[in-house]
């Protein structure tokens, strides 16, 4: 039983990262690198994911983010998705250059998303998962306009940030946000 991990989040200013964990059960045709896929193609992935493998999403929290760094609470975030699997994966392939200290054999597969399927299906899982949270997010701080830039330094989030300050949701170890959170 093989597992891909992968993550996504890593480099907006708000927001948790997110990682997947996925075990196919069986192919699942036009699976990409998440990045690669139109927002509806990824969409449309979801579903034939969830029926078609054993999977869970996790993360870790901005204040986390802060407290850890982004690397060591993205491995955070690995760990805890393939724990949440509920079995222990054979062999876990994680997209990327690290891998996180796991129950069972792993390395790590740069550009692995583009080449291996679990790692493709944990990409848009990762993905849609945090969009979908980000969405969520900008019910409860309408100011900043997640729905559209998802927490990346986008030069309307940036002048957001000037305009009303960081939020709860924001990575005030992030320089932009710091410089701002200083001005509270």
């Amino acid at each position: 039983m093989r597992c891909g991990v992968d993550e996504a989040g890593r480099g907006p200013l708000a927001g948790p990262v997110v990682a997947a964990a996925v075990v196919l059960t069986a192919p699942i045709a036009g699976l990409a690198d998440s990045k690669k896929l139109s927002a509806r193609r990824r969409a449309a992935l979801v579903p034939l994911i969830r029926e078609h493998a054993l999977w869970a999403v996790a993360w870790a929290s901005a204040a986390e983010i802060d407290v850890l760094n982004i690397h060591r609470a993205t491995l955070l975030a690995m760990q805890r998705a393939v724990a949440a699997l509920g079995v222990v994966p054979d062999e876990c392939l994680v997209d990327g250059r690290f891998v996180p200290e796991l129950p069972c054999p792993a390395r790590a597969e740069v550009g692995g998303d583009a080449r291996f399927p679990q790692i493709s299906a944990a990409s848009i899982l990762a993905k849609e998962w945090r969009d979908a949270e980000m969405r969520r997010w900008d019910r409860v701080y309408p100011d900043y306009d997640f729905a559209r830039h998802k927490g990346y330094p986008t030069a309307a989030h940036l002048d957001a940030l000037q305009r009303v300050g960081p939020s709860p949701i924001h990575r005030y170890s992030y320089a932009p946000v710091a410089q701002h959170s200083l001005d509270l």
